[in-house]
């Protein structure tokens, strides 16, 4: 498909958490080859194997998805929300800079983060269970295929694939195969384009 580049999550190797309490394998940030505090947006997924501390990312927005195991309970330091995260597909939001202590409901998990640097991007998380089109754009969007096999465009990904569309994204159908399936889709909007 023109302009969209795939990825696999089990091409991409593990690297350690910014505070070490789990391992984290990024999708994709913008830049590109920016580092931790240099990013616009970076989509992610990391494995959470013990109790701790949430990483601090000051300045930056947060939304976090179950894709397996039976979740995690954050808790923010502040008091602000408790919130249970143990439904698959259901994104939850949050601020990077407030303290977050996640407790493991039963056993490891596996999460779908995107962070966005306020004020530079914002991004809107949807996960879709059957047949939607992308609407044509200029902002960045992203897919990923997290149950079943899907059919984008003229792509087929299977569980653990995506798509990156970098620069915009031509108008495009996708649809589940059949049998359970989600998919989330990612848009990032820049607020101050460069």
């Amino acid at each position: 498909m023109n302009g969209a580049q795939r990825f696999s999550l089990a091409a991409l190797a593990p690297r350690p958490w910014k505070n070490g309490g789990g391992v984290t394998r990024e999708i994709a940030a913008f830049p590109p080859g920016a580092g931790m505090d240099a990013f616009q947006w970076r989509v992610s997924v990391a494995d959470i194997g013990a109790d701790g501390p949430f990483s601090a990312f000051p300045g930056i927005d947060r939304q976090i998805v179950l894709l397996g195991g039976a979740g995690v309970r954050l808790l923010a330091d502040d008091g602000s929300f408790d919130h249970r995260l143990d439904k698959i597909g259901a994104p939850f939001a949050f601020a990077g800079e407030r303290g977050v202590q996640a407790t493991l409901i039963d056993g490891a998990t596996r999460d779908f983060n995107v962070m966005t640097r306020r004020g530079q991007c914002r991004a809107s998380v949807l996960a879709q269970r059957g047949g939607f089109t992308l609407a044509a754009g200029t902002d960045a969007v992203l897919l990923f295929a997290v149950e079943g096999a899907w059919h984008v465009g003229d792509q087929t990904l299977a569980a653990g694939d995506g798509l990156l569309f970098a620069a915009g994204v031509p108008a495009t159908p996708a649809r589940a195969a059949a049998g359970p399936a989600l998919c989330l889709t990612v848009t990032l909007v820049m607020e101050n384009p460069r």
